[in-house]
């Protein structure tokens, strides 16, 4: 009996371990794990996205773009500083501005949002030089795709080109969503090439449409309208947004996977950002096709600044200078958007297919409150309720994006001519 109680005492720490090693341990260790992720959200939570935009901008190729190759900062973080010599250009100079950009000739009586440069935090940016970028893309045609942003960008250029010069308009269509201008000195064409959604699509109602109608979206077939030209353009600044908050219908391999804000019963609910990410995984995928030698370039995206209402319910934008970083920042919807784009950005850097570089304005454009026309895109006689807070009055913020791209083609030529 003695043997047998002696025998149980060293059986019983055994047992006693087991059950720390099989139980208590685990409790401990997942306890551990949850409270440390708790800690790293409540840390992420409170920077606000910052490390991620910075995680974003310096993984790509350009993020760090140079100031000769030697020396390297990230022109995208920064902030706007008082410029008081004013823009490049007015909106008398020989240039197509749109009407509804053309905010001096509609009579805003400000112009400070004329006045302000975008400062790199590390670095200067260099005023835009126009001989410069000219003989950068001599011999090459540049193909701004996307929405009516996009073109924004192009008559920006167009203007800040003209003062060394003039291009002749060699549309081969009426529609000026598509208009193509020519530098017979520099055999250099720029072309618009407008596809708000850069797939498929259709309205749902054959009796017209609406900015809330119903539309399907064909997220694995590329528009046509751009896939059909955009084989010629040796850079292609790709843009897309304001288009994909609508209701939708979702479509792929020919057949509906799911909508956007739909009222359609037995479907798959899906959000709008999903729809955003499938258009530029299919515009990525299709610009790589055949293999592309050029240059494609991701113009992130721009963010609308309505306050006292949405857009079709009185909202409007009346500010009259920036916003202080500490007054806003990268987040809500213009995080999701921006996190898709770059997300599929990644992606298709990973497969290497094509030479992608990144164009970051979603920072420095989010700052900009002022910049847009408001009711100042039209007449003041004229019955237009709707303000526009979407697009960039010209001259104005939007001409900053043309002196980081003049940047990227700088870096580009200073790479190649050193072997990179």
């Amino acid at each position: 009996m003695k043997a047998s109680g002696a025998a149980e005492v060293p059986n019983g720490k055994i047992r006693a371990f087991e059950t720390i090693r099989n139980i208590i341990l685990p409790i401990i260790l997942t306890t551990t794990v949850i409270l440390i992720a708790i800690f790293c959200v409540s840390s992420y939570s409170s920077s606000s996205h910052d490390s991620l935009l910075q995680s974003f901008t310096t993984s790509s190729n350009n993020a760090s773009t140079s100031m000769g190759i030697e020396r390297r900062c990230d022109i995208f973080k920064g902030n706007w500083v008082p410029y008081p010599d004013g823009p490049y250009y007015t909106n008398k100079t020989k240039c197509v501005i749109e009407d509804r950009q053309n905010c001096i000739k509609f009579g805003r009586p400000d112009s400070e949002f004329m006045k302000w440069r975008w400062q790199p935090e590390e670095c200067d940016l260099p005023m835009f030089d126009a001989g410069r970028f000219l003989e950068l893309v001599r011999g090459k045609t540049l193909a701004f795709l996307g929405d009516s942003l996009a073109r924004n960008q192009m008559q920006s250029l167009v203007c800040l080109l003209a003062s060394v010069a003039d291009p002749v308009d060699v549309s081969y269509v009426a529609n000026t969503k598509f208009r193509r201008w020519l530098y017979e000195d520099y055999n250099f064409t720029i072309q618009a090439l407008w596809s708000p959604q850069l797939v498929k699509s259709r309205d749902v109602d054959p009796n017209g449409t609406s900015a809330n109608s119903l539309m399907s979206l064909y997220l694995d077939e590329p528009d046509s309208a751009w896939a059909d030209q955009v084989q010629e353009a040796d850079i292609v600044i790709i843009s897309a947004g304001q288009w994909f908050f609508r209701p939708f219908l979702y479509h792929k391999h020919g057949r509906v996977i799911g909508c956007h804000k739909c009222t359609q019963t037995n479907i798959t609910k899906l959000t709008n950002y999903y729809g955003y990410r499938m258009a530029f995984r299919t515009a990525f995928r299709t610009l790589a096709k055949p293999r592309r030698r050029g240059l494609v370039i991701l113009r992130t995206f721009s963010p609308a600044h309505f306050e006292n209402g949405d857009w079709d319910k009185g909202g409007n934008c009346v500010r009259t200078k920036p916003f202080e970083k500490s007054e806003v920042k990268v987040e809500g919807y213009v995080w999701e958007m921006y996190l898709s784009q770059m997300q599929e950005f990644r992606a298709a850097q990973r497969r290497g297919t094509m030479k992608l570089r990144l164009l970051d304005t979603t920072e420095a454009m989010i700052l900009r409150p002022d910049g847009h026309p408001n009711h100042y895109g039209h007449w003041a006689y004229e019955n237009v309720t709707v303000a526009d807070c979407v697009h960039w009055c010209l001259p104005g913020p939007v001409d900053t994006w043309n002196e980081l791209l003049l940047q990227i083609l700088k870096t580009e030529e200073d790479e190649s001519s050193h072997g990179d």
